[in-house]
């Protein structure tokens, strides 16, 4: 006999329907290790609850202007709980009391360093994003440790010093 079931199941195209993205951006997602893969393959694969969460965060995130590459970042370091609220954020809204993406940094003083308290589960609050040169850019959490900072402006020192020459 079969169980019953605890927790929700979708198809593929049930769960991309729920959260607005095709099918196969549901597939993609997988492909790039931002949703984990589905436990049975063919007619009778199905998503549970996990899938629907990360593919509403990654919505969230996606509106704050972060690349998926960040998002993967982010939602790895995500606790459940975190993924939970973050899933159940407005989309259109920023990070509380900073907006998502701040304009480009040029030369001149280096940004402002975060409270040295700021928890590594929590998420960013913001992003500081450089174009270092045509094509390149550097993107740094508000969050990010004091010696990740550091690297960062040391990656910009360098980079400006080699367009100087």
């Amino acid at each position: 006999m079969s169980q019953a079931k605890t927790s929700r199941e979708w198809k593929l195209s049930e769960l991309a329907e729920a959260v607005g993205v095709t099918p196969r951006t549901v597939r993609y997602y997988v492909q790039r290790g931002l949703l984990p893969a589905p436990p049975f393959k063919g007619p009778d694969t199905v998503y549970g609850e996990e899938h629907l969460l990360r593919l509403k965060a990654i919505r969230v995130l996606q509106a704050r202007f972060l690349p998926l590459d960040a998002i993967q970042v982010e939602l790895a370091r995500l606790t459940p709980e975190a993924l939970q609220a973050l899933a159940e954020a407005e989309p259109s809204a920023p990070p509380a009391a900073s907006p998502s993406v701040p304009s480009p940094a040029g030369p001149g003083p280096a940004p402002a360093s975060p409270p040295e308290s700021a928890s590594p589960s929590a998420a960013p609050t913001s992003w500081r994003r450089w174009e270092l040169a045509p094509g390149l850019e550097l993107h740094l959490a508000d969050t990010a440790d004091a010696k990740t900072r550091a690297l960062a402006e040391h990656l910009r020192a360098l980079l400006q010093k080699s367009q100087e020459r």
